[in-house]
């Protein structure tokens, strides 16, 4: 096979001295701050070689606007190239710690290489039944596709290739078609996750159906939380925490979210699973006005699920999770029978499970009730992360009982 010819622009960079030790010690993010000569950046895919202010060298990385950070460090290694090989290396590496995940029939969706937790940070690739999805996640890193690509062919054996770009969505999903090469996938496509199935669609929009960060979640809910009990489901999307629940025997699900294709959405993923979902509740309702109703219908339930996005809004209500978390799970709390189980979840990177703690302690402090911990979970294994990258690792969840 002949190996695509790559030639990328290099630009040297000089980090200010406040912020040198912390690329030493392994932090991958480079943020603009951290930057002296920022207009000499160039285009956004640029490879960057980072040194300090006498020029000695201290890592490679590239110009990717994304998130908080203008880029990200790739190597501390001055003479490793930025090239195929490079990105097999990392590749090989990310699906090797994966073969547990390969060889599980109950589970065919997972995540197979996670940024910079594998080394390369702005880029996710999952893992769907024999499909690859990539998602790119700044502009600077989707200027590395074909080496990634060329990278996938010479690694791994699959069916077809998708991807989102996620840097220019603007609010909007803009792309017609995801589909890069191989077979397309059949629409929807039938996926496992420990023996449940669930519906994807790699072509409909930026997101593809589940969120498999919450594997581990959604299969504690059903062998451990949901028989016989009565669920709340907040901010459900496709309903996949009520479908576990329901697996798991659940005498109902109440499932609410505001968006309306949610209920469509719902509905098929219990009937993918065989569940009858005229027995279930399924609204479309902003999950505050349904507080609401339900404390005036003086409704409760025995498990609630409260996994909010970090930021949301509708037409009455704003939600950010760094400031609103306690105030929303009052409201949860409010409607947990006495004994029951709360399912406390955020994605929000912002903060730490020390300050999440603090949340669910001023909650019931709000609420004039009394909780214990059963069970915390972070991200799951696929979900690779390092400790220099505390941000990365972004899922904090905790069962809590009321008491």
């Amino acid at each position: 096979m002949n190996r695509a010819v790559f030639m990328k622009q290099t630009v040297k960079v000089k980090v200010k001295s406040a912020y040198v030790k912390s690329i030493k010690s392994g932090f991958p993010l480079l943020k603009k701050e951290a930057v002296q000569n920022l207009q000499q950046l160039g285009a956004e895919g640029t490879i960057l070689e980072l040194t300090d202010d006498s020029g000695l060298f201290l890592a490679k990385g590239y110009y990717g606007k994304q998130n908080k950070g203008i880029g990200w460090v790739l190597t501390h290694r001055e003479e490793e190239q930025i090239d195929v090989g490079f990105f097999e290396k990392k590749l090989k590496r990310a699906f090797e710690l994966r073969q547990s995940f390969f060889s599980d029939p109950g589970t065919t969706a997972f995540r197979l290489f996670n940024g910079e937790g594998d080394g390369i940070g702005g880029v996710a690739i999952e893992y769907f039944d024999g499909y690859l999805l990539i998602q790119w996640y700044s502009e600077g890193i989707y200027h590395f596709k074909d080496l990634f690509i060329e990278a996938l062919n010479s690694i791994v054996d699959y069916k077809g290739i998708y991807e989102k770009k996620r840097f220019d969505l603007q609010g909007t999903y803009m792309e017609d078609d995801d589909f890069l090469i191989g077979e397309r996938a059949p629409v929807p496509l039938l996926v496992k996750e420990n023996g449940i199935n669930f519906a994807i669609y790699l072509n409909e929009s930026a997101m593809v159906g589940i969120f498999l960060d919450q594997r581990e979640v959604r299969k504690t809910i059903r062998d451990n939380y949901a028989k016989g009990k009565t669920v709340l489901n907040t901010f459900s999307y496709t309903g996949a925490f009520s479908v576990a629940a329901s697996l798991g025997g659940a005498m109902k699900t109440t499932s609410v979210d505001v968006a309306n294709r949610s209920k469509s959405k719902t509905i098929e993923q219990f009937s993918v699973n065989g569940i009858d979902f005229e027995a279930e509740d399924i609204i479309v309702e902003d999950v505050f006005n349904y507080f609401k109703y339900a404390g005036r219908k003086n409704l409760s339930f025995d498990l609630v699920i409260l996994d909010p996005p970090s930021y949301a809004r509708s037409k009455k209500n704003t939600f950010s999770a760094g400031k609103d978390y306690p105030d929303l799970l009052a409201k949860a709390i409010d409607v947990t029978e006495q004994g029951g189980v709360i399912v406390a979840s955020t994605n929000c990177s912002t903060f730490g499970m020390d300050k999440f703690k603090g949340f669910i302690e001023k909650a019931f402090k709000q609420a004039d009730s009394k909780y214990q911990v059963l069970e915390e979970f972070r991200l799951p294994a696929d979900f690779k992360t390092i400790k220099e990258f505390k941000e990365g690792d972004y899922l904090k969840v905790v069962f809590l009982q009321k008491l």
